[in-house]
């Protein structure tokens, strides 16, 4: 009869796979992929290095989790503000501003999610999860036209567009971690966003 495991080892192993994962994450906030190391991981997380292998195949798998992980949990904040009440445009708004604020408050992790040089795989969950921004981008910029509130276009181009943009921007600041121009550069980049779904500049206060 084959051995099957209680459920306070199914339980206990989650636990350890979660915290390895949590400490994978700190150490690519602070080093990046290249040196985030099963070494360095397994140090962080307080075990030997070997038993990182008894929840993941390989250092590349464990990095693939990092990065799902991280990135799934923004494409949900993204989300969640894009369908907010509000029009397209303020919603729109609101989805840039939100989305580069956190960024700008995790540099280090937010810079590996955008930019750093990472393994091959990693870079493939990059394009897929770009994908799924631009796939938000789109739905809110859809609606735009729908209401009347953003002129015709292709959805889907600004949507990549917008995509690209708002991560291009922030690469610089996110390496540089200088913190001293913020709010500025979000104003910048909600008012470029904006322009590049065509909605009409905000009227000047009286």
């Amino acid at each position: 009869m084959a051995y099957r495991k209680t459920p306070a080892e199914i339980s206990r192993l989650e636990a350890a796979r979660e915290h390895l994962v949590a400490r994978a994450t700190s150490v690519v906030t602070e080093v990046g992929w290249s040196q985030a190391s099963v070494t360095a991981v397994a140090d962080a997380a307080g075990i030997a290095a070997g038993s990182v292998y008894q929840h993941f195949a390989s250092k590349t798998a464990l990095a693939v989790e990092v990065f799902r992980r991280a990135a799934g949990r923004e494409v949900e904040v993204l989300g969640e503000v894009l369908r907010e009440p509000g029009t397209p445009v303020e919603r729109l708004a609101r989805g840039v501003e939100v989305f580069a604020r956190r960024a700008l408050e995790n540099r280090g992790l937010a810079y590996a999610l955008l930019a750093a040089p990472a393994d091959p795989a990693v870079g493939a969950e990059r394009l897929d999860y770009r994908r799924r921004y631009r796939a938000l981008f789109a739905e809110v910029v859809h609606e735009g036209i729908g209401d009347g509130l953003l002129p015709a276009q292709n959805g889907e181009i600004t949507a990549a567009a917008l995509t690209g943009a708002v991560g291009e921007v922030l690469v610089d600041p996110l390496g540089a971690g200088d913190e001293r121009a913020t709010e500025a550069l979000l104003t910048e980049l909600v008012a470029m966003a904006l322009r590049c779904a065509g909605a009409p500049p905000a009227a000047p206060c009286p």
